[in-house]
């Protein structure tokens, strides 16, 4: 059985009803079709504080380029998140480019100027009022207080039936929930205070991490405590967004960075700030020209490619009919339990063999421009 196993939500995941199409075979609904039947009720507003929009050059056929950031809640990161509004704010970003961009690996922004293999200009000023932040700050150990985003105040809970469903899964060999986990879990969803529910100490084996999930709509990695506290922290999965930093102590300021364009580079978790997410116009990054100095920096003989970022906002700053709407499927929802099952099993006709676990960075939060917004 597969260790690497990730179901994240409040509530179990019931065997999936069967449905019939007309246009392919018989077979489960498949993840968007999952999705596209939740109730409104399980989408959760990002608010237009938490969404950065930056606008890059015109394309080779002059369309204009737009990526949608969404920035992480509390408590992640946030005085590197609090450091981008500033930049935005001060229109520092305004003129800077893409320097980097390695294959498999990120895109990497930033004044070219600075840290740059073959910069040869003045670095830009950096604004006023920056946060200086420490590296414990990588991790948090606050997870288990926050609310679910719609004011109930059940995270203690939600890990907790997160971590006992994957240690249930990993020893039983099935994503199918026992009888007896099915009536526990009922119990502690009808008596959130009650003490956990007796089932077996849980076995978490990720290869870089004690437990893997998804809270609050984001993908979250952590140990589980012990001797030592529990600590928590976000992953580096596709289009995740970093701070890029110099050799320790230096944590970054977001001055520049960067998003993975490639397989998850789990290892650069607890070792770089991660501060968002690209949520709309990945596609602008993901394809621009590699560069071939060190690094995938551009080189001299590259400047050409560097793509010019013409600015970035703050969306709660623009005007009210500019600012974009999106909202994310509540990860402490029935639907997202269902999405998270499906995704780890798929059963819908293409498939042959349900893969039996997923990775964290294979449950990707369903995010959505809202409706007549």
């Amino acid at each position: 059985m597969k260790k690497q196993l990730l179901l994240a939500a409040t509530t179990f995941a019931l065997t999936l009803p069967v449905t019939a199409q007309e246009t392919e075979p018989a077979g489960a609904p498949s993840p968007s079709q999952i999705v596209d039947a939740a109730p409104e009720e399980e989408w959760v507003s990002i608010p237009a504080e938490d969404l950065l929009i930056m606008e890059l050059s015109p394309d080779a056929n002059d369309e204009p380029r737009y990526v949608t950031i969404q920035l992480m809640p509390a408590p992640f990161s946030q005085g590197w998140v609090e450091n981008i509004r500033t930049f935005a704010r001060a229109k520092w970003y305004d003129g800077i480019t893409v320097n980097r961009v390695q294959d498999n690996y990120v895109v990497q922004w930033g004044d070219p100027n600075y840290d740059n293999p073959e910069a040869e200009g003045e670095a830009k000023p950096l604004p006023e009022g920056l946060k200086v932040m420490d590296e414990s700050e990588y991790v948090t150990s606050k997870l288990l207080s926050i609310p679910d985003p719609r004011g109930r105040p059940r995270i203690n809970y939600t890990l907790g039936a997160i971590m006992i469903r994957n240690a249930m899964i990993s020893k039983s060999g099935t994503t199918d929930p026992s009888p007896a986990f099915i009536t526990a879990m009922e119990e502690a969803l009808e008596n959130p205070e009650a003490p956990p529910p007796d089932l077996p100490e849980p076995d978490f084996s990720d290869r870089y991490s004690g437990l893997t999930s998804l809270v609050l709509g984001w993908p979250i990695a952590g140990n589980e405590g012990g001797e030592t506290k529990a600590e928590f922290w976000p992953v580096h999965c596709y289009g995740m967004v970093g701070v890029g930093r110099n050799y320790s102590p230096d944590t970054g300021s977001g001055a520049e960075l960067y998003t993975v364009i490639g397989h998850a580079p789990r290892h650069l978790d607890r070792n770089i700030a991660l501060v968002g997410r690209i949520i709309e116009g990945m596609e602008h990054l993901s394809s621009l020209p590699r560069g071939s100095g060190a690094l995938g920096f551009y080189t001299k003989e590259e400047e050409g490619k560097r793509t010019p970022i013409l600015s970035v906002r703050v969306a709660s700053d623009l005007p009210e009919d500019e600012q974009p709407l999106f909202e994310y499927l509540s990860t402490e929802g029935e639907t997202f339990a269902k999405y998270a099952e499906a995704r780890a099993n798929r059963r819908d006709p293409f498939f042959l063999v349900p893969a039996g676990g997923a990775d964290i960075c294979n449950i990707p939060v369903p995010v959505r421009h809202t409706p007549n917004g």
